[in-house]
């Protein structure tokens, strides 16, 4: 058995991939797993509130609910250090539809949050009612706070000259 370059540990959205040892640009570092079901199946798995559907091509979607599945702990950011790939032909081993790979887009550090973007789609289903919550946004409402925060103290402080 390979040793995994990542472990499954607390980050500020739940569950998270976390890197153990370096990881190099381009690397493999997991499959998303699941049992292949048809898209009108995952629309339905959906709307009974499963999240971990990943789409493959207008018919086949992965159903990587499965805790065996590793992939589905890396976690949606803006900025990511790893991207999805669907694979397809002979490299993805007979599987219907192809397979799904995380990898890295950058080198990520031993420590660092893997992550990847969920896509548009996700995006404004899931995330966007509640607000992303990926370094990058939480980083830009804390800056557009403090704009605020530093435009509201200027006019209690001019309103105070007069």
């Amino acid at each position: 058995m390979t040793r995994k370059p990542f472990r499954i540990g607390r980050s500020r959205t739940g569950l998270g991939l976390f890197a153990t040892e370096a990881i190099k640009k381009g690397a493999l570092i997991a499959e998303y797993k699941g049992r292949r079901v048809t898209n009108a199946e995952a629309d339905e798995l959906e709307a009974r509130g499963s999240r971990y559907m990943y789409e493959l091509n207008g018919y086949w979607t992965v159903d990587g609910s499965s805790r065996y599945n590793v992939a589905r702990y890396a976690n949606h950011s803006c900025r990511p250090n790893a991207e999805s790939d669907v694979i397809r032909g002979k490299r993805a081993l007979g599987r219907k539809g192809g397979m799904v790979i995380l990898r890295a887009t950058k080198n990520i550090k031993p420590g660092d949050e893997i992550t990847y973007d969920y896509g548009r789609d996700y995006f404004d289903g899931f995330i966007k009612p509640i607000g992303c919550k990926c370094d990058k946004c939480i980083e830009k409402r804390r800056e557009e706070r403090r704009t605020k925060l530093n435009a509201a103290r200027r006019r209690k402080a001019r309103l105070a000259k007069r």
